[in-house]
């Protein structure tokens, strides 16, 4: 079995794939600090409450945007798994060619999610991922990954709106009934989903504009895309373990017949 690990700013999140199938998910908070006994004995421990033993997992890859945690976290998966895991990083394949102005700039994530994006459609294609951050990546019909859009995530802006204006409260975000709200909690969901869709809605239209790439499907993923997605025509499909998906891919093409994949550092400077 693989143990799939993808580190965001705010969760990490894991999967286990018997070959193709993805067994199960689950998460952990980034931001709470763990030592390396705390995060190989809480691998282990969540690996064993769902049905699968630890000595079970035969590999482990690894992509993050959070280096202060990587050292705590590959030393408890060595400890406690006896796995060196693979992490997404430089002389890690990947079949996307990165073409833009800095490749080191892209993050690990963005390149999963495009592998994951690009082999779903094998053409032009636009990734959005709505996390901590709301990303829109472009990759071409050939996997030249062309261009990345950056903004803040849902839950980012709801969390500054709230923190920054003390007489609103935090809310649980959602769509509301209908835009025309009427009270303080609805109106506040209303700006923040209603805001979301028309900013995926515009942003992709433009991406397809000015790249030429009409036809490009568009794919999201991220805990709060399912909403955005289901109330607008711009996202074509919706997938929540597209990064775990990518995660698997690479561990494909960077493993050996017979042996396990080792750790490696760093992004590549134009492909990976």
């Amino acid at each position: 079995m693989l143990l799939t690990i993808d580190v965001g700013n705010t969760n990490v999140t894991m999967g286990v794939f018997k070959e193709d199938k993805l067994l199960g998910t689950f998460r952990m908070t980034t931001k709470l600090p763990r030592t390396s006994d705390e995060y190989g004995f809480h691998i282990c421990g969540i690996l064993e409450h769902r049905g699968i033993k630890a000595e079970d997992i035969q590999d482990v890859i690894v992509a993050s945007v959070v280096p202060d945690i990587m050292h705590s976290l590959l030393s408890g998966i060595i400890k406690y798994l006896n796995i060196h895991p693979l992490v997404v990083s430089v002389g890690v394949k990947t079949g996307i060619r990165i073409v833009t102005g800095n490749p080191k700039e892209i993050g690990s994530d963005r390149i999963v999610d495009a592998v994951a994006g690009y082999e779903m459609v094998k053409d032009a294609v636009i990734v959005v991922d709505f996390g901590t951050a709301t990303t829109y990546d472009l990759i071409g019909p050939n996997g030249t990954f062309e261009a990345g859009i950056t903004a803040p995530g849902i839950e980012t802006a709801g969390r500054s709106l709230w923190g920054g204006a003390a007489m609103l409260p935090s809310i649980e975000i959602r769509k509301p009934s209908s835009i025309l709200a009427k009270e303080t909690i609805s109106s506040m969901q209303a700006g923040l989903v209603y805001g979301a869709i028309g900013q995926a809605e515009y942003i992709i239209r433009k991406i397809k504009e000015e790249s030429g790439y009409a036809h490009a499907k568009v794919i999201a993923t991220g805990g709060l895309g399912k909403i955005i997605a289901e109330e607008t025509d711009a996202i074509d499909i919706y997938d929540p373990d597209l990064t775990l998906t990518g995660l698997r891919l690479i561990y494909e093409k960077n493993k050996k017949p017979g042996k396990s994949v080792k750790t490696v550092s760093a992004l590549p400077e134009k492909e990976m």
